[in-house]
């Protein structure tokens, strides 16, 4: 007895615990949405989530206890319940009776939690709905708006699923019912159902059959959305004989249906078996068997002429999903005949040509920079600044704290005293000291300025690495940074965060983080603030989960010396008619937000980069609060705005194939394109500044080649140029396909094949050393290409890599030089006109004789130490250099 009381108290604490914690969690959401100033998406998310949850909830409980309601009515001359053999069964028919409506009645409200939760996740659909735009253009095969695909047809499916769903419970439940009060017998002779049963039971089949002629209607819809193997959407068997079948099964379904219902009102069973017997024949035939005998007899052998049409639609489509009609493709007729003059008169290409690779330097920061173990280099971000006057392309990398690195881990240390990152290190792409390693403009804690870029604010509170949550302003000093005398501390001065100026508050986040410290330390003041969704990709999703976020976030300096994380985001949809679908079914994106996060305070701006995005202008009509329009961006951030590199690999991919715009060249693959593959791994598209032909002036551009289907050599170069007023403006610029242009992969064997690189490889591969070679760059100047590759050295894969050679290819000539500008000499002679692009050489160049004479002997001395000790690799890499100098010293 005892046991039965307390089963029922187990889960009324259990159900007071679930939600109380989601009360919890709730309030906590909204204080971050209130101090991020989108309370208004909060309340609009909130709203419409139990909105759809409440409508589909409530449909179906209101559906089932209609049912039910007929079902308990019903009376029935019986004297017990009886199962086939077994006689009657030990439960009284009265008991069962009262039994009855408490538990159908417990079991549906179950059933529409369920069906509320499952409505409460299409709030989504619900928004898209209720604020639906048309596109102003429709789909070549049923006449409908695109817009009806993108904001209408989500929720209509949803509907469909949900309906079929409620009937189905509802018909279980109701006979279930029927069978407990005795409408339903199991019997030696079979079944046996009473007349009140079948007659609701015949109600039920018909609205269902209703439910399942609208899935057809909609099944009809998403023949657009089909692989036909050589193209995507429907083609002609879809079209003549799939889409006439979803069309007559449409009408005939509620017909069958109908008759299904009367068969059964009047026990007529044959009558009722035939008409749904009739529909499943037909939708095998129409759907199944005869597209196939269509296909193999009509389409096959004149596949190219039927299916042209269909094609074009497919071509069509995919060019606006992916944004590649705004692709202009230029000719570039490309030649061998850059000279040194032309090299001079890019000197700002020259000098930006990216030698550091994003891994390599990585490493290099983290041992140079990183200061102490528990401060971490995560990325390093490519950029361009204004540098001294001069326009640069940099390499930059915030310095987070690491918590997993933490020397002594504790609550107060972890929440408390370590707070935050500190700083930046900041350098040129290209630039290198003479032992191999970067330069920089910006370095060390606290910060040292090599050049006219300020941090004034170098505190990194939100980052890619900040976790969980933290406490600022208490009456325990925030680590800032460690000096050789002792450590530096600081106090928060921003206003991120939530104020703990109540006991309410702490009781609230001492729930929510599971720990009573909060509650009770008396380190909390009034003044106290706690910092949570720290991690800007978790801050940034939970304000607008339904924007896809870029997964490079990249950090910027403004003009005031503060640190801002800039964050593309992306619409996306997988109802796109005719589109072909990536990986995960997306047939349409735009990069239509950037977004802007303080690391100092957490503020979060949303700014629309493609106000012409529908997608968009549907979710600010949702969200009319949420985004600012680019005008309102700070100039400064605005000039730091760069096309998306994720974006651009989507649209090359998809540019490979549908830059054919001819539906015959697009069926026999005439001119299929391809991205090139170094190794195991595809090219990806990297950012450089360089003067694009027929401009005037050099500018920062996304850069990646192509190359025909099969084959190595180049076919056209695609870029996406990233300084306003031309930002978003991409080119393909193609090669002629009479003569051969050397490609990436051509030009990594002949690197392979030369003797003298092999052999040096070789060498600097012995005793524990490691070559590393870097990406190798295609870079367009004038009408020429040039191939550049760096050679990194490490002494051992936890090594600090040395940017050791430089190797350039141009034409039929390839050279490997201690740094670019010595391969430039050596390719087109002379004495180029730009400065080094090593500061340690570029001082050699300019040395006296005497100078140099004693640099070879310091050399040479350095060389006859190393080969005593047996280092052969290090004793090679010092004759080399040796070598330099003489030939430098006999010019």
């Amino acid at each position: 007895m005892l046991k039965n009381k307390f089963f029922p108290l187990l889960i009324l604490v259990s159900v007071l615990l679930s939600l109380i914690s989601y009360l919890l969690n709730l309030y906590s959401d909204w204080l971050f949405f209130d101090e991020t100033g989108f309370s208004s998406v909060f309340t609009t998310t909130l709203y419409a989530k139990t909105g759809a949850g409440l409508l589909f909830g409530g449909l179906l409980f209101l559906f089932v206890q209609i049912n039910l309601h007929v079902a308990n009515r019903a009376q029935f001359p019986l004297s017990g319940m009886h199962l086939l053999g077994a006689g009657n069964l030990g439960i009284n028919r009265d008991q069962a009776v009262r039994l009855c409506k408490p538990v159908s009645m417990l079991v549906s409200f179950v059933l529409a939690l369920l069906a509320g939760n499952l409505g409460a996740m299409k709030w989504k659909d619900l928004l898209f709905f209720a604020n639906r735009l048309t596109v102003g253009t429709v789909d070549p095969l049923i006449g409908k708006d695109v817009g009806f695909y993108l904001f209408s047809l989500p929720l209509l499916d949803a509907v469909k699923g949900v309906s079929g769903f409620i009937i189905l419970a509802a018909a279980a439940l109701a006979t279930a019912v029927y069978y407990v009060r005795g409408g339903i017998l199991l019997t030696e002779r079979g079944v046996a159902i009473d007349e009140k049963v079948r007659r609701h039971l015949a109600v039920l089949v018909g609205i269902f059959a209703c439910a399942v002629a609208a899935g057809f209607y909609l099944d009809s819809f998403k023949l657009l959305y089909a692989d036909n193997g050589a193209f995507y959407g429907a083609g002609y068997v879809d079209v003549n004989s799939r889409l006439l079948t979803y069309r007559v099964l449409t009408f005939l379904t509620p017909l069958a249906g109908a008759m299904l219902a009367i068969g059964i009102w009047k026990g007529v069973w044959r009558m009722a078996l035939l008409a749904p017997a009739i529909v499943v024949a037909l939708y095998m035939l129409g759907i199944r068997v005869y597209p196939g005998v269509l296909q193999k007899f009509k389409v096959a052998p004149n596949e190219m002429a039927l299916e042209t049409p269909y094609i074009m639609n497919n071509i069509t489509a995919t060019r606006f999903g992916y944004d590649l009609e705004k692709i202009e493709t230029v000719p570039f007729d490309v030649d061998t005949k850059l000279t040194a003059a032309d090299i001079a008169n890019n000197d700002a290409t020259i000098k930006n040509i990216r030698l550091w690779d994003h891994a390599p330097l990585l490493k290099t920061y983290s041992q140079l920079q990183q200061i102490r173990t528990y401060y971490k280099f995560f990325d390093v971000d490519n950029d361009r600044y204004m540098v001294n006057g001069r326009y640069s392309q940099v390499m930059l990398s915030p310095r987070e704290l690491s918590y997993a690195d933490l020397p002594s881990k504790n609550w107060i240390n972890e929440r408390l005293i370590f707070t935050h990152g500190n700083g930046i290190t900041f350098g040129p792409v290209s630039r290198i000291s003479k032992e191999g390693l970067p330069e920089f403009f910006v370095k060390d804690i606290p910060a040292v300025s090599l050049a006219d870029i300020k941090v004034s604010r170098p505190e990194i509170y939100y980052g890619e690495l900040s976790n969980e949550y933290v406490i600022v302003k208490t009456n325990v000093p925030e680590f800032s940074y460690p000096t050789a005398t002792g450590n530096i501390t600081t106090t928060y001065a921003g206003t991120g965060g939530v104020p703990m100026d109540s006991l309410l508050k702490k009781a609230l986040f001492a729930a929510k983080f599971r720990t009573e410290k909060i509650l009770l330390s008396s380190d909390i003041t009034k003044e106290s603030r706690i910092l949570y969704n720290r991690n800007i990709n978790e801050r940034i999703r939970t304000i607008a989960p339904f924007l896809h976020f870029d997964s490079d976030p990249y950090l910027v300096v403004d003009q005031k010396g503060r640190l801002k994380w800039i964050i593309d985001a992306y619409t996306h949809s997988t109802r796109l008619p005719y589109s072909r679908p990536l990986k995960g079914g997306i047939n349409y994106i735009r990069n239509s937000v950037k977004t802007v996060v303080d690391a100092y305070d957490g503020s979060v701006d949303f700014y629309i980069s493609d106000p012409d995005d529908v997608i968009l202008k549907v979710h600010g009509r949702i969200f009319p609060k949420l985004f600012k329009p680019m005008a309102e961006m700070p100039g400064d951030l605005r000039k730091h705005v760069r096309y998306p590199h994720h974006l651009l690999q989507i649209q090359a991919a998809m540019f490979a194939t549908y830059h054919m715009t001819d539906p015959k060249v697009f069926y026999n693959k005439e001119n299929l394109w391809e991205i090139p593959v170094l190794g195991d791994k595809a090219m990806e598209p990297y950012y450089t500044i360089m003067k694009l032909p027929g401009e005037k002036a050099e500018e920062y551009i996304l850069l990646l080649p192509f190359t025909p289907s099969k084959r190595d050599n180049l076919a056209a170069w695609l870029t996406a140029r990233c300084d306003e007023p031309q930002y978003g403006k991409i080119r393909a610029y193609t090669f002629p396909r009479d003569r051969l242009i050397y490609g990436p992969k051509q030009i990594d064997a002949r690197i392979n094949q030369d003797s003298f690189i092999s052999q040096q490889l070789t060498l600097w591969s012995q005793r524990g050393s490691e070559a590393i070679r870097g990406s190798l760059l295609v870079i367009p100047i004038e009408k020429s290409l040039l191939y550049v590759q760096p050679l990194f050295l490490a002494a051992d894969k936890a090594g600090l890599p040395e940017l050791k050679r430089v190797i350039v290819a141009f034409g039929d000539q390839l050279v490997m030089e201690e740094n670019l500008e010595l391969a430039l000499q050596r390719i087109f002679g002379g004495k180029k006109a730009a400065p080094a692009a090593t500061s340690g050489v570029s001082a050699d160049t300019q040395a006296s004789p005497a100078t140099l004479a004693k640099e070879a002997v310091s050399i040479y001395e350095k060389a006859i130490t190393l080969q005593r000790q047996g280092n052969w690799a290090a004793y090679g890499e010092e004759l080399r250099s040796l070598e330099q100098i003489l030939k430098k010293m006999a010019r």
